[in-house]
């Protein structure tokens, strides 16, 4: 009887435990897991509701629609933005552009020094940008991209074709 009674005592522990994981998981918003990474909130704009996390540590985030928030420079989001969280950085970032001198650039890479520094890295392929990390404290708000404003769509043209290199 005593062997029963602990694989009964042991199935329920166990099925306690994955409940509370789950749970406490399905709480947590992306803001807590950058957090949780030694990345800033304000990585990803105001509002995200709608993420996946994989135990690797590849996410993704779905945004109602694509916008752009202002920083140092103007960062844009596409409606979906996914990459590998690693502590400090962010690896195989896609869905997220940032402007410099009038041009769009596809952001690769964010990473953070460890210990901080003070200083956020954004990695565009050719060159490494470095920005005040107190920029991206708190998520900003986001403007929706009007695709039937022509700048809007000059904007797009850019960013695919920088996107293509």
């Amino acid at each position: 009887m005593l062997p029963q009674y602990f694989i009964v005592l042991s199935l329920l522990f166990c099925s306690f435990s994955t409940n509370f994981w789950v749970s406490k998981s399905e709480e947590s918003s992306i803001y807590d897991v950058l957090q949780s990474n030694g990345l800033p909130m304000g990585l990803l704009p105001k509002g995200v509701k709608n993420f996946t996390l994989d135990d690797s540590g590849r996410f993704e985030v779905y945004l109602d629609q694509a916008c752009n928030a202002k920083f140092e420079n103007e960062l844009h989001y596409d409606r979906n933005v996914s990459g590998t969280l690693t502590y400090g950085q962010i690896g195989g970032l896609s869905g997220l552009s940032a402007q410099d001198l009038f041009l769009w650039f596809p952001v690769k890479e964010i990473r953070v020094d460890i210990p901080p520094s003070g200083l956020i890295y954004f990695d565009v392929g050719v060159v490494s940008k470095q920005f005040s990390l107190s920029s991206f404290e708190t998520p900003r708000d986001c403007t929706a991209v009007q695709l039937n404003d022509p700048e809007s769509w000059e904007l797009m043209d850019k960013m695919v074709s920088k996107s293509q290199l």
